[in-house]
């Protein structure tokens, strides 16, 4: 039986660290190469295959099955891999480009290069794009296909998310031609592994449901343990603040509520229909790191470069975060002017001194081409599409009852555009010039008011509620990450501090300032929650679906997860604020870079919003088990008696790290269900997978302190608890912006 734990746990480390070295060197050699010589080599699938055998005649000779629940994951675990090897047998995943023009129904596929025969012919019916109401955004791509089995004939639709399937075949839209008269369909033939997968889990997600139930179980075992009711938990962490510039002049801008009733207009911006001052705070985020200016409104200031042009050219706003090319505008500073990218040479930073930067540099240089960029497009008008229009149209753009078009100051005009409103999208903003120049600014606004009614009049099937448009303002005013991320993080060592010292102590946390404290925490949880639920209706979609919606969301799960534990665990409250605080300083950096834009078609479905929000849950109870760990280990140093405090936090930890594992594993499966319905392939190897699967493996350890008894000694698990943690940061943040792949959009 030594041998069989020896051999199965040390396969797992192996198969650990083979997964590790497969992200690093896939970053060096790509994917293709990985999958074929890593993932796909006879010495991974051998691993797979003596951890399956050594894993089952371990469980055997230790009798599991007479612990049902138990043996039944285990059991899941093992159909799964089981099912993984069905389908690199037997399995193929190719694709077939199709056209409605054909003369004869295709009877071949394509798998790696190589052709492959259908038993059926197939045929495109049509191809038809379905878009966001009132923009060119894709909801859904369509395709309708068409059988021809013998003397049977059959049809089928194919979009994002709708599978077609026979004869074992699954067909997935993939990708389409630019005429809208062919489209490519992925391909799948895997007859028995994906049923026998599936089963797996399924397995899973039930062993996982029973195991809590169950009277013998070690975590039913854990919530009974007699130190429990004395129980607390804490956390430290620090980081820093922020500085801020304050510059003398303040150049030219409209009066406050006069720039307040630009913003009031809608736009087409981000492939979606907008309150103008959406894209006044995006621009000046963008251009200078905040969404004020010397106490001026972002409606201000992008006011203030279309029609003061040449006050706002002279203005230090334009952040350069790259010292080459700070280097190269000649600045002494972060800020530079927009007169500073050009001289009596021309541009500075062309085409011919792109080609001597450095690739390390290459970023902060397409960063400040991309900043001066975008204000010769909001002074040129370009940027400014505020007038919609509705004609008749036959691409496949259209949209039922014709196609909606929105234009900018700039545009080329269609010629059929009735003449009236041909002069008043040429003249309306050249007359409101004219009154910002006299000063009069109330005729500004009544102008105002009249291309707003005008945009009503010509697209109002198309906007945006009125409850959703000042939902959008009101998330423009309050999305800002920086204030409530610093506060929490303050607040969070300030409790830290606090509930020390009542363990130290060996006092019970109770009194004003716990209620503070507690008080405090639940007013963040209702501020997170408003966010993400204001970010919601604004994007349209369940926001999950970049790094920053993501994060926020992470918040918002680690104070609703600290308010849940605090009665049982006091200390948790300074877990929640910590935690969200960290999280709230990751999101700032999608504010840097704000989008908020209609979803991508594939990301259209509840399997990814059961998937990030089982994802965020999980590794939130992952950081309450490693600051729980961190404070066993602070104590430790500080507190020569604190045997007992140590098992306390230990016992704690391991009845949070058994709902953290089988989440996390929920999510990786929900997650692949999701890309088995999308692409048609449920595990891809992309770096973020596989650290999801590293991690997991990683605290799966910890689950098993019969078999592995240092976990068994407090010490050892806390210090375990806060190296293992670095998995998780390398998932989500190592991943993002280091190794790349699918998933670094999240």
């Amino acid at each position: 039986m030594k041998l069989l734990k020896s051999l199965s746990f040390g396969l797992t480390g192996v198969l650990v660290l083979f997964m590790v070295a497969a992200t690093l060197l896939e970053k060096q050699y790509g994917t293709p190469w990985v999958v074929r010589y890593m993932y796909g080599s006879p010495f991974f699938i051998a691993c797979w295959g003596g951890l399956a055998l050594s894993a089952a005649a371990y469980l055997y000779c230790r009798k599991t099955y007479r612990q049902p629940f138990t043996f039944l994951l285990h059991l899941s675990f093992l159909v799964i891999l089981a099912g993984a090897l069905i389908t690199h047998i037997f399995g193929q995943q190719g694709s077939v480009h199709l056209r409605q023009d054909a003369d004869e129904p295709v009877r071949e596929f394509t798998v790696q290069g190589k052709t492959q025969q259908f038993p059926f012919g197939l045929s495109l019916e049509k191809f038809s794009l379905e878009y966001y109401p009132g923009t060119s955004a894709p909801m859904d791509f369509v395709s309708d296909i068409i059988v021809k089995d013998g003397a049977e004939t059959y049809g089928g639709r194919v979009s994002m998310n709708h599978i077609y399937r026979y004869r074992n075949y699954r067909f997935y839209q993939s990708k389409y031609d630019s005429d809208g008269k062919g489209t490519t369909l992925s391909v799948a033939y895997d007859p028995w592994g994906i049923a026998v997968t599936y089963t797996g889990y399924g397995l899973l997600l039930l062993s996982m449901c029973l195991f809590f139930f169950g009277k013998h179980s070690q975590f039913r075992q854990l919530l009974r343990y007699p130190l429990l009711r004395s129980a607390a938990v804490c956390t430290i962490l620090l980081l820093s603040s922020s500085g801020c510039m304050q510059a003398k002049a303040t150049p030219r801008a409209l009066p406050r509520e006069t720039a307040a009733k630009f913003g009031e207009l809608y736009i087409y911006y981000n492939d979606r229909i907008c309150p103008l001052q959406t894209l006044a705070k995006d621009f000046t985020v963008k251009l200078y790191g905040a969404s004020s200016y010397k106490g001026l409104t972002a409606e201000q200031v992008l006011t203030g470069w279309f029609f003061y042009y040449d006050s706002w050219k002279e203005e230090p706003c334009v952040l350069v975060k790259s010292k080459e090319v700070q280097r190269l505008l000649g600045i002494g500073g972060k800020y530079a002017r927009l007169v500073d990218f050009a001289d009596i040479n021309g541009y500075k930073l062309d085409e011919e001194v792109q080609n001597k930067i450095e690739m390390k540099d290459m970023h902060g240089f397409e960063e400040a081409n991309e900043k001066f960029s975008l204000i010769s497009m909001v002074a040129a008008g370009s940027i400014w599409k505020i007038y919609p229009y509705i004609s008749a149209g036959d691409s496949i753009h259209t949209t039922p009852g014709g196609q909606i078009v929105w234009y900018s100051l700039t545009d080329r005009l269609p010629h059929e555009m009735p003449e009236d409103l041909w002069i008043f999208i040429r003249n309306s903003m050249n007359y409101v010039a004219e009154q910002v120049a006299r000063g009069d600014f109330r005729e500004v606004g009544l102008l105002l008011d009249k291309i707003r009614k005008y945009q009503v009049r010509e697209a109002g099937d198309f906007l945006p509620s009125g409850f959703r448009f000042k939902a959008e303002k009101c998330y423009n005013r309050l999305n800002n990450s920086r204030p409530p991320a610093i506060v929490s993080i303050l607040l969070g060592i300030a409790a830290f501090v606090f509930y020390c010292r009542c363990m130290i102590a060996g006092k019970r946390a109770s009194g004003r300032v716990h209620t503070l404290f507690l008080s405090l925490l639940g007013a963040l949880s209702v501020y997170l929650c408003f966010m993400v639920t204001l970010r919601g209706i604004v994007s349209g979609h369940v926001p999950m679906s970049n790094g920053h919606e993501t994060m926020q969301l992470l918040a918002a799960c680690s104070a609703l997860l600290a308010l849940f534990f605090y009665r049982r665990i006091s200390v948790a409250v300074s877990f929640g604020f910590l935690f969200s605080g960290l999280a709230l300083l990751v999101s700032m950096l999608g504010e840097s870079n704000p989008q908020v834009t209609q979803l991508m078609p594939v990301l259209s479905s509840p399997l990814l919003s059961f998937h990030v929000v089982v994802i965020m849950i999980a590794y939130s109870l992952l950081a309450f088990v490693m600051f729980n760990g961190l404070t066993a280990v602070l104590l430790y140093y500080f507190r020569k008696d604190c045997a007992l405090e140590a098992e306390r936090l230990h016992i704690i930890s391991r009845i949070i790290l058994y709902p953290a594992v089988f989440l996390l594993a929920a999510g990786i499966f929900i997650g692949a269900v999701w890309a088995n319905v999308s692409w048609g392939r449920y595990w891809g190897w992309d770096p973020k997978e596989v650290w999801a699967l590293i991690t997991m493996i990683v605290y799966a350890f910890a689950l098993h302190p019969s078999s592995l008894p240092c976990f068994r000694r407090p010490m050892f698990f806390h210090i375990f608890s806060i190296i293992a943690f670095f998995s998780v940061l390398i998932t989500y943040f190592g991943v993002n912006f280091l190794l790349g792949g699918m998933h670094s959009y999240a």
